[in-house]
């Protein structure tokens, strides 16, 4: 069992897993502020790991998004509205240094990255030769994977395979999709992404074309980078995931409007079988386990 840590935008989380079939063991989780102090951070991310029963002198794997340089450990936060107090800390030496089980090293690598692995290997992009990889929350991230490796240059994918480097009418991708494009369109300063998402399914008309525009955008500037990067799947996580009966039908209608047209949902295993290696729009297969289980194989890849 491999112990992992992923550091999401408000929490953070640590387990064993086991990369081999991605069984997690040994979860804890804690509440994490994006806009605390350095101390703050990185003391919750401590404490939460020092709770996992991991062996002294193992080699860990830890999701985070960026900016980070993953390779040398080091945060690179500024003007992105989270954990820009760790600007420039080298959180590789914190970890090997303060935590409780004295690793030999530490593996980074991008969230949206780990996510797009831990589905590829257990989960909903399972058998995909192409798949992408799109979580939406505090913003978009994304992740293009072929032939099992992630891959950050050639047809369809983005600069540094980041869609939130993109565009949408002239603007950057998350002007329209992202958890404050969502709120500053619907205009109350009361309600979360959740309240919006509980008015549209009572029926409230302006909650549901605020959501119904930021996926229909998203999907249609999704499209054609698809298209020509040959996917066949998309699968998608992150907390606005957990709405897919509204994220879904919106995605499909942008995707379509930007020459990717999805199956149609299957529903019986051989008509799910087919589609898999066609162009399958799915919800994350594992959760919230996505990347904790790509972090481990990250580890494992590296051993």
């Amino acid at each position: 069992m491999i112990p992992v840590i992923e550091v999401g935008g408000t929490h953070v989380t640590a387990a064993l897993v086991d990369p081999a079939d991605g069984r997690v063991a040994g979860r804890t989780h804690r509440p994490l502020d994006p806009g605390g102090g350095a101390g703050d951070i990185l003391g919750a991310i401590r404490r939460c790991a020092d709770h996992l029963d991991a062996a002294l002198g193992t080699r860990w794997g830890v999701a985070v998004p960026g900016p980070f340089d993953y390779t040398r450990g080091i945060a690179l936060y500024a003007g992105v509205g989270k954990f820009e107090a760790l600007y420039g800390t080298d959180v590789r030496a914190v970890l090997l240094a303060q935590l409780r089980q004295r690793p030999e090293d530490v593996v980074f690598l991008n969230d949206a990255h780990a996510f797009l692995m831990g589905e590829w290997s257990a989960g909903a992009a399972r058998g995909h030769r192409r798949a992408v990889g799109i979580t939406l929350g505090t913003g978009v991230g994304s992740a293009f994977l072929a032939d099992g490796r992630i891959v950050e240059k050639g047809p369809g994918v983005p600069p540094e395979g980041r869609m939130d480097l993109t565009e949408a009418d002239g603007a950057p991708l998350e002007e329209s999709v992202s958890r404050r494009a969502i709120l500053a369109r619907f205009g109350d300063p009361s309600a979360d992404v959740r309240d919006i998402a509980e008015l549209a399914r009572a029926g409230g008309r302006a909650a549901r074309r605020v959501l119904d525009d930021a996926f229909v955008t998203l999907g249609a500037v999704l499209g054609p980078r698809l298209t020509a990067f040959g996917a066949t799947t998309v699968v998608i996580g992150g907390s606005m995931a957990r709405s897919w009966d509204l994220v879904a039908p919106a995605l499909r209608a942008g995707l379509t409007d930007g020459g990717w047209a999805p199956d149609t949902a299957a529903s019986d295993d051989s008509s799910r079988r087919l589609a898999r290696h066609t162009r399958a729009v799915q919800p994350a297969g594992l959760a919230s386990d996505a990347a904790l289980v790509g972090a481990a194989r990250a580890v494992a890849i590296r051993d």
